[in-house]
């Protein structure tokens, strides 16, 4: 009878044990922005990136997942005590003007912005090798030669994934986990008729949209430090305006590897247009926004969603 190999890497579905599989054996390791696996060398930055790092080592199928158990951690209370008391570390830490804003703030009203768009369908006119899974996130499902396409339903999740201060889950829906394999295990949150295997025929000459990129940042009293992580970023094609009323950031970013990134940023707080600054590097866009007051930032974006993580926070003078 046919299963599923639950090894990292592989996840084919086999019916010879004695199958080679080509897998990773170490667990993955999340630090400082940086992805990858503990038994080989690559790093990246997104998750993408990170789900595309090649097997390293070749052993049989298995139905049992013999992945080493990470380092325990501890638990969601002693997480959420250890939050609060950074929290308070570092409002105490910081002028009174930030300590006064509350991680638990509410946002402010979403400001309206485009969907992303749609994961991309089949090209009716390529062949799908029959073993292909899915390319949409969180789905998984692999094809089968000559199955009813019209019967499948793809549960994905369309948004990007989100890790920030040891949570992680998805940009689409709320729900926020600790590990890596409860990450993994988090069930899509939306429908789609037809799986997309292997997806339209690329025209190397036409620049891939991109609806978002990875972003983090830390802040002190007076500044906010954020990047956007996107490679190769074309300086000589690229636009990055702060518009006069402080609230956004109008990003025109073109990539050396025909990638374009075009996005109205809507701020979480006013910032001194005249006074902020940006850097194009080899992995990233790195801002320097010069906040208009002293209130702490919980989120970068007006539309993201609060996670009730603590606020990164560091001394004026010492970014």
């Amino acid at each position: 009878m046919a299963s599923k190999c639950v090894h990292k890497g592989c996840g084919k579905v086999f019916s010879d044990p004695d199958e080679p599989c080509i897998y990773h054996p170490g667990p993955p390791e999340f630090h400082e922005g940086q992805k990858g696996w503990k038994c080989c060398k690559p790093r990246v930055l997104t998750f993408d990136e990170f789900m595309t790092i090649p097997p390293c080592t070749t052993g049989k199928h298995s139905t049992v997942d013999d992945t080493p158990a990470p380092t325990p951690k501890a638990n969601n209370d002693e997480v959420e005590a250890k939050i609060r008391a950074q929290t308070e570390q570092a409002a105490a830490n910081l002028t009174p003007a930030v300590a006064r804003v509350a991680v638990s703030a509410q946002p402010p009203p979403a400001t309206s912005s485009p969907a992303p768009p749609e994961d991309e369908d089949d090209d009716p006119d390529l062949p799908i090798p029959s073993g292909a899974t899915c390319k949409r996130r969180g789905c998984g499902q692999t094809y089968t030669a000559g199955q009813d396409r019209d019967a499948e339903q793809c549960v994905h999740h369309p948004g990007q994934a989100l890790f920030h201060e040891g949570s992680k889950g998805w940009t689409c829906c709320k729900k926020r986990v600790l590990e890596f394999d409860e990450f993994m295990r988090i069930p899509g949150c939306k429908t789609k008729s037809r799986h997309c295997f292997i997806g339209q025929k690329k025209d190397a000459s036409k620049e891939e949209e991109l609806a978002d990129v990875r972003n983090d940042f830390y802040q002190t009293a007076t500044t906010v430090i954020a990047s956007l992580y996107l490679k190769k970023i074309d300086k000589e094609r690229s636009k990055v305006d702060f518009t006069s009323d402080g609230r956004t950031l109008e990003l025109d970013l073109h990539t050396a590897d025909h990638k374009h990134y075009q996005a109205s940023m809507q701020l979480f707080g006013s910032i001194k247009s005249a006074e902020s600054t940006f850097k194009i590097m080899g992995t990233k866009l790195e801002l320097t926004l010069a906040k208009a007051d002293g209130a702490g930032w919980p989120v970068l974006r007006a539309t993201d969603p609060h996670t009730g993580s603590i606020i990164q926070a560091g001394r004026a003078g010492k970014v």
